[in-house]
């Protein structure tokens, strides 16, 4: 005979029915589904059905002229992706996209972390006001920034070869020459958007333990090699998330040499993603699409590289 105890008699009374938490949860997950459905609603037709449409696009001779009747095109398999890399300028355009991104990323992010570690170390009065200078180019219109490096970068009156001139220099025409058009729009991407990774270096440099300077101070570590050991590996975090953002938006670049340049002098400041454009400006849509998708596969890449070479160890 089974002795039950006022425990287990209790335990008992206080199990629900079979069943119960079932519906229960299913009217939770019921009204969740609820909640969520216009985002799914919004991200199947407005993200993930165009995504798909224009994979699908990449994969046809598909033309402006077929607009009409999209479903009469004729697939080409991998034909516009070998198209693509057997253009002669989509290739000037991709190693003009590597060369501002291989110059562009590093000295953003070195002019970024010097503007932050001055202002946590070095400027205690009127602080705010330099960050709100730093951070103003980064929501500035492109148009305005245009209209500024124009004056300063013009071959004639320019503020550049002005000063230039001053010292003995005859200064180049900055935006027509192929030598110096991307240098100078490296130079604009460089002062339009480190004021954004400042801020997030700021924060980061913030968040660090004042005992841990201390710490290497007493050991008689000197400031460089305070900041060297103690203070970089502890912005690994920091420094990841900018390399990674930054490093996104100048594989994208566009709005620099539409606007100053218009990809010249002869294609020297053309980039994939404005190539791309114009392509779609042709009506060119498979091919452009599968340019897209191109630069979609290198973005992904060198951020899997950055992940692996700069995550936390």
């Amino acid at each position: 005979m089974t002795v039950v105890t006022e425990t287990e008699a209790r335990a008992v009374r206080r199990t629900p029915p079979p069943g119960r938490p079932r519906r229960r949860i299913s009217r939770e997950s019921a009204a969740a589904w609820i909640l969520v459905l216009p985002f799914v609603l919004l991200f199947l037709a407005f993200t993930a059905g165009p995504v798909l449409g224009s994979l699908g696009m990449s994969f046809t001779d598909i033309k402006q002229r077929d607009l009409r009747t999209p479903f009469a095109v004729d697939g080409v398999g991998f034909g516009n992706y070998v198209k693509a890399f057997e253009d002669e300028t989509f290739r000037k355009a991709a190693f003009n996209t590597a060369y501002f991104v291989v110059l562009g990323v590093p000295l953003t992010l070195v002019v970024a972390l010097a503007a932050a570690v001055l202002l946590d170390r070095g400027v205690k009065r009127f602080q705010a006001l330099f960050k709100v200078g730093y951070y103003l180019p980064v929501v500035t219109s492109i148009v305005a920034i245009a209209v500024i490096w124009r004056f300063v970068l013009a071959p004639d009156s320019g503020l550049l070869n002005t000063v230039l001139g001053w010292v003995g220099i005859d200064g180049p025409n900055w935006l027509a020459s192929k030598t110096w058009a991307m240098p100078s729009l490296i130079a604009m991407a460089v002062w339009r958007n480190f004021g954004s990774a400042m801020i997030i270096f700021l924060a980061g440099l913030q968040g660090i333990p004042q005992s841990v300077e201390e710490a290497g101070q007493i050991d008689g570590a000197g400031s460089w090699q305070r900041f060297r050991y103690l203070i970089l590996p502890l912005l690994r975090p920091t420094i990841l998330f900018t390399s990674v953002t930054t490093g996104i938006g100048y594989l994208q670049f566009f709005e620099e040499p539409f606007v100053m340049t218009q990809g010249g002098p002869l294609n020297s400041t053309i980039s994939v993603s404005m190539y791309t454009y114009n392509q779609f400006g042709f009506g060119n849509y498979g091919l452009a699409t599968a340019m897209a998708y191109i630069l979609f596969v290198v973005i992904a890449v060198i951020t899997f590289i950055q992940f692996r070479l700069l995550r936390e160890k």
